[in-house]
């Protein structure tokens, strides 16, 4: 049924649409503090529908042939932000699996034991062996006194720190995790993201690799120069660990005019990048920048709910 649909809702040549999809873990088993992240297996029966409705492509080759209007009916494209090292130890095998290509936009400065702010926050949580975090003395914000005592309040104290701490300056908000980490007293992992030997296996295997920025900033708060470099620089180090061009960049969160501005696109047009991805949430169309082209996923856990979401996007696209 859902291959005859989006042959009609997604055509090939000039009125094609690019479904891009976006994720960023694939877990091993389910995690009670985030029981929506996508496990291996979810992530198995997701490529297993994809394999068999769509044309799933390279982005770069997608991209390409949307420009020249020469996709395939039913195109797909998956990709994958950050590079959490569960990329190349569970998606990977599973896209392998299954003959499908993806391409995975890292975060040059977490390599080799590096670890995000947010996943500072997350851990420190997580793994905070008290009944409460007392953060008075942490940040400025207004976080007081968070409960630990359940999954759902531990959730609740994650969501209330990522959000009053997201959109600080970065060293502001450097300092506040710190702070966070401290109080709660906590030994933090080492080895959530990729090694560099594990970006070059997958490239050497046939994946796409993309660049996205050092250190995950957002673009749009930045002086255009740090903006600049951030994009830059990690696109080098990319290129040194896997000896080849990287010709393809996701805005770090994503979010157009939020997360990203008009001169982080300039930049990215100037810097000589053949694509760019956004996190707005429609199927790609040839009218579209492409350098801001949008992603989304049908976060749908049954075969029919993500196809009939998928559905929906095309034909609203």
């Amino acid at each position: 049924m859902f291959r005859a649909l989006f042959s009609v809702l997604s055509p090939s040549g000039a009125r094609a649409r690019l479904s891009i999809f976006i994720f960023h873990r694939v877990l091993a088993e389910r995690d009670p503090l985030f029981p929506g992240e996508v496990t291996r297996a979810e992530f198995d029966a997701i490529c297993g529908w994809l394999r068999g409705w769509c044309n799933v492509l390279p982005l770069g080759v997608a991209a390409k042939a949307l420009k020249d209007g020469t996709l395939p009916s039913r195109a797909v494209a998956i990709t994958f932000d950050d590079g959490y090292a569960d990329n190349h130890d569970q998606a990977a095998p599973v896209l392998a699996r299954h003959g499908l290509t993806a391409t995975f936009f890292i975060a040059s400065g977490f390599l080799d034991g590096g670890r995000m702010w947010n996943d500072t926050v997350i851990e420190s949580v997580r793994r905070c062996g008290k009944a409460s975090l007392d953060l008075r003395q942490a940040t400025a914000a207004a976080l007081d006194v968070l409960a630990l005592g359940t999954n759902e309040g531990r959730r609740q104290a994650i969501d209330r720190i990522l959000a009053a701490t997201k959109y600080r300056p970065p060293a502001e908000r450097a300092r506040w995790v710190d702070a966070i980490a401290e109080a709660a007293e906590v030994t933090l992992p080492n080895d959530l993201m990729m090694t560099s030997a594990q970006v070059r296996s997958l490239h050497r295997s046939g994946m796409e690799i993309g660049a996205h920025t050092v250190s995950h900033p957002i673009l749009r708060d930045l002086p255009i120069p740090a903006a600049e470099k951030e994009i830059r620089d990690g696109r080098q180090a990319l290129q040194e660990i896997i000896a080849a061009p990287v010709r393809l960049f996701a805005y770090p969160n994503g979010k157009p005019s939020v997360d990203y501005s008009s001169q982080s696109v300039d930049l990215v047009r100037e810097l000589g990048f053949d694509a760019a991805v956004s996190t707005e949430r429609r199927a790609a169309n040839a009218t579209d920048d492409f350098l801001q082209l949008p992603r989304y996923t049908p976060w749908e856990r049954t075969e029919m709910r993500f196809g009939l979401r998928m559905a929906h996007t095309l034909a609203t696209t």
